[in-house]
């Protein structure tokens, strides 16, 4: 079976998108990365809050992202 193009996938209508904020270096909307699932996969779109970043995006399965994120935060000696 063929791996799905991420791309080409709508998001979820049933799952609203998440906002993750931090930082506050820039102003309230400056350091924000948006999650939202994809439709019918375990899929996720990440994007930017900043305007510079505004239509770029970055499209991850749900255990790539997990991966990812453990990742950075071993290496960030963060507590998960």
């Amino acid at each position: 079976m063929a791996k799905p193009n991420l791309y080409e996938l709508p998001a979820a209508a049933d799952a609203p998108a998440r906002t993750w904020c931090g930082g506050n270096l820039g102003g309230d909307n400056e350091t924000c990365v948006r999650t939202e699932r994809l439709a019918d996969l375990d899929a996720f779109v990440v994007t930017d809050s900043k305007p510079e970043g505004a239509g770029h995006q970055l499209r991850m399965t749900g255990p790539e992202l997990d991966t990812f994120a453990i990742e950075w935060a071993r290496d960030r000696s963060l507590s998960l």
